[in-house]
């Protein structure tokens, strides 16, 4: 019997207002004909796991890693406006970085249950670009990080669609999940 292991992950993008809604893209010419409000502004897409982060998992269950674990005192988003959907297992960064990376918030990752529960083998990271801190417009690519260097290593890269807008006033939440399965 040959076992098969699946490393799969999900990225969730919300901005929120300053009232602490989420915030709505300006309806489409359909939705205004209707008198409906735009759709909110909440991706949710799969990612991939880069070859980079193919090797940073396998070095982190070496006796003696020789890569930074990705911690809240060590992980880092980075957003960007450059998605081509070309070469995506290959990239090590964002194509074309916008704004600033952003630490992994306090005490995260965090694992969805505790050892030997149901969920126990999804790995969530969380990082919140508060307000003041990013001014962008079509934000459609972001990348998990070990790191805010040059040496850092992408774990995983992905797709925001629809593409975010954030201003001063907004905040910017990414819940990035990534689930290990075997069969």
């Amino acid at each position: 019997m040959q076992a098969k292991l699946r490393i799969k992950g999900t990225v969730r993008v919300c901005v929120i207002g300053p009232d602490g809604k989420i915030k709505l893209h300006e309806p489409s010419w359909w939705r205004r004909v209707f008198g409906l409000q735009g759709k909110p502004m909440l991706s949710r897409r799969h990612n991939t796991v880069t070859r980079q982060g193919e090797g940073l998992i396998a070095d982190l269950l070496l006796a003696a890693p020789t890569k930074t674990k990705i911690t809240s005192a060590s992980g880092y988003i980075q957003l960007g406006t450059g998605w081509t959907g070309n070469s995506v297992k290959a990239n090590t960064r964002c194509n074309a970085p916008t704004g600033a990376m952003e630490a992994l918030d306090s005490g995260y990752p965090v694992t969805n249950a505790a050892f030997g529960a149901t969920g126990d083998n999804v790995l969530r990271f969380r990082a919140s670009f508060e307000a003041g801190k990013l001014n962008a417009s079509n934000i459609n690519e972001a990348s998990l990080l070990n790191g805010n260097t040059a040496a850092a290593v992408s774990l995983a890269y992905a797709q925001v669609t629809p593409a975010a807008t954030v201003t001063l006033v907004d905040t910017l939440q990414i819940d990035w999940e990534i689930t290990f399965t075997g069969s």
